[in-house]
Order: C-alpha cells, then sequence, then structure tokens
C-alpha cells in the first residue's frame, strides 16, 4: 500500500529527530569534557563506599593521612590536570620519569599505599571500571569530612594519563617561598582565581609542614617580619638552625587534626608557619579581606572550601576516550 506524502515526511522527521538524540548521547560519551556525580551509578554503584570505609580505616590508624590524601589531589590536579599522574612510578614500557621525585613532593608526599589499597577493593568489585584520578577525588572529599569539615558531591568521570611530568610538578606546583604574585598566576593558570586560593590555602587547617619548608624563615634575614616573635621562638625549638630538616611541625597548632578555620585565626595572630600563608593576610587587601571572612564565619569559609574543590578537581580531566583505566595506579601497563 502507498503511503501519503504527509505520512512519509512525518516518518523521515521522526528518524531524522531519533539519530539526533542517538547522536547527542553517542557524543557526550566520546567527547566527553564534563564530569558528574553519577557517572558510576550503573557501573560501579559501590564506589562511594569503598572510598569512604577505607579512607576511613587508614585515617583512624593515622589521622595524619586526611591531609596527606587532599594533598595528593591537589599536587595532581595541577600538573597535566586531574589525571593520577602522580601515582605512577618511575619505569614502564613508556619509561615514565614519576612525579614523587619532585621538589614538592620529594620526601613530602604520602598516602600511596592507602590509594593502593582502594584501588584493589575497587577493581575486585568492579574490574577496569573507576579511575585512580577519581579515587584521589573522592579520597580528597572523604578526608575533608573525616577531619570535620565540609562535604560536597564530587563530579566524577575522570580517566588516567599514559604519563607524568616531573617538570611540570617542579613548576606549577606553588611553593612555600613563593611570592604571591607567583602563587596567584600558579592558580590563575589552572582557570583558579584569588578567592579560589584563601579558600584552598585553608586546607592548610590540618597537616604537617617540615622544617625545611619554612626554617629560611626563621633563621633569614628576611620572611620573618609578620610572624609573631613567641611564635617564631616556638617553631625555632622544632627546627634548629643546624639538622632537623625533616622534622615536622603542625600547620595549625591550636587545633591540628580538625578541619576548621582556624587556619585563618592564625593568621590574623601572625601565626602561619608558612611564608605562603602569613602573606595572605600581610601583602594584599583582597586577600586580607578573605582572610578576616573566613575566621568570622565558618560556615563561609566551608562552602567556598568545597566549591573551590570541585572547581580544581576539574582542571584538564581526560574523559571519554580519551587516557586509561589503570588496574594499578602506579603503573600504565596493568
Amino acid at each position: 500500500m502507498a503511503q501519503s506524502p504527509a505520512l512519509t515526511m512525518t516518518m523521515v522527521l521522526i528518524v531524522i529527530a531519533l539519530l539526533a538524540q542517538t547522536h547527542l548521547c553517542f557524543s557526550k560519551i566520546t567527547n566527553g569534557g564534563y564530569l558528574y556525580p553519577q557517572f558510576y551509578d550503573q557501573s560501579c554503584p559501590q564506589v562511594t563506599d569503598i572510598v569512604r570505609t577505607i579512607v576511613g580505616q587508614a585515617v583512624a590508624q593515622d589521622p595524619r593521612m586526611a591531609a596527606s590524601l587532599l594533598r595528593l589531589h591537589f599536587h595532581d590536579c595541577f600538573v597535566k590536570g586531574c589525571d593520577a599522574s602522580i601515582l605512577l612510578d618511575s619505569g614502564g614500557t613508556r619509561n615514565v620519569i614519576s612525579e614523587k621525585g619532585s621538589v614538592p613532593n620529594g620526601n613530602s608526599v604520602r598516602g600511596f599505599e592507602v590509594i593502593d589499597e582502594i584501588k584493589a577493593a575497587l577493581e575486585a568489585a568492579c574490574p577496569q571500571t573507576v579511575s585512580c584520578a577519581d579515587v584521589l577525588a573522592l579520597a580528597a572529599r572523604d578526608s575533608t569530612v573525616l577531619s570535620g569539615g565540609p562535604s560536597w558531591e564530587v563530579p566524577v568521570g575522570r580517566r588516567d594519563s599514559f604519563g607524568a611530568s616531573l617538570h611540570g610538578s617542579n613548576r606549577n606546583i606553588p611553593a612555600p617561598n613563593n611570592t604571591l604574585q607567583t602563587i596567584l598566576t600558579k592558580f590563575k593558570i589552572q582557570g583558579l582565581d584569588i578567592v579560589d586560593l584563601v579558600a584552598l590555602s585553608g586546607s592548610h587547617t590540618i597537616g604537617n609542614a617540615r622544617c625545611t619548608s619554612f626554617k629560611q624563615r626563621l633563621y633569614g634575614n628576611t620572611g620573618n617580619e609578620h610572624t609573631d616573635k613567641l611564635f617564631a621562638a616556638q617553631l625555632r625549638v622544632n627546627c634548629p638552625q643546624s639538622g632537623g630538616d625533616q622534622n615536622l611541625v603542625f600547620l595549625d597548632n591550636v587545633t591540628p587534626m580538625k578541619f576548621d578555620n582556624g587556619y585563618y585565626k592564625n593568621l590574623m595572630d601572625s601565626k602561619g608557619v608558612l611564608s605562603s600563608d602569613q602573606i595572605l593576610f600581610k601583602e594584599n587587601q583582597e586577600t586580607m579581606q578573605i582572610v578576616k571572612e573566613y575566621a568570622a564565619n565558618q560556615d563561609m569559609f566551608f562552602q567556598q572550601f568545597a566549591k573551590s574543590m570541585v572547581k580544581m578537581g576539574n582542571i584538564s580531566p581526560l574523559t571519554g576516550f580519551r587516557g586509561q583505566i589503570r588496574k594499578t595506579c602506579r603503573n600504565i601497563d596493568g
């Protein structure tokens, strides 16, 4: 039976509409370009529970681990984007040169065994499904919550890199002795602004610093003019002028294990351990005002910290078919 021209045209329009919808769905999968919290809802619904459980056990055994896992995510994202490049060991078929030996990371970054444990559990539950980059992002959120800080929905869907960048790690990660302008520039390169800088610096409300990262302020001719004199004397006890470079000092000696706004109160009292912290309250009117606001209003700090963490976690992610899902986070060969 012959079909009427009107019916034929209707069918053509329906087919075109279906093809258009198929193309849109396909482009989302292949091109990616964005992350969303529900990415693993079907493929690995246990992911958040697995990560939270293992991070909880690790922090219970070693409270320092919360800050260490948070720092891992930060140091990963500032080098080539949030792609788990920081987790790679040197060697392998692609002759990787690990970022673990860079100046910001050497003898400093830790928590790799915890990430290994999480990844092993995820591989048992959902083989080659959850990326190491997403594990870092989820572990950073859980570490913050376990320390008393804010929670947030973590957009996921990242994939893992095929390489690392030792040069990028040395160049892009802000250093404790950088000027404020240099730090701002390093943040702006990553698409982060001055508010993100002050908010993310608040992660120093937990964790430790090695004496070598701030000793020049205690015994040099410059850099200590903004530090409370009694506080500086206390730091010198733990950080002698000769030796002790690897000794640890709390970044917040008032509530060192609690994620709160004490960091900002310390800055207002000239008790910031790192030069890169104290200059937020001494050298720039805009950062000084934000420090005052966060010191007075913890909720405001928590809300912005959560927003800035999501923003940082979106730095140049590999999505779609770019990158890989590693079987083990330390190497690209499985």
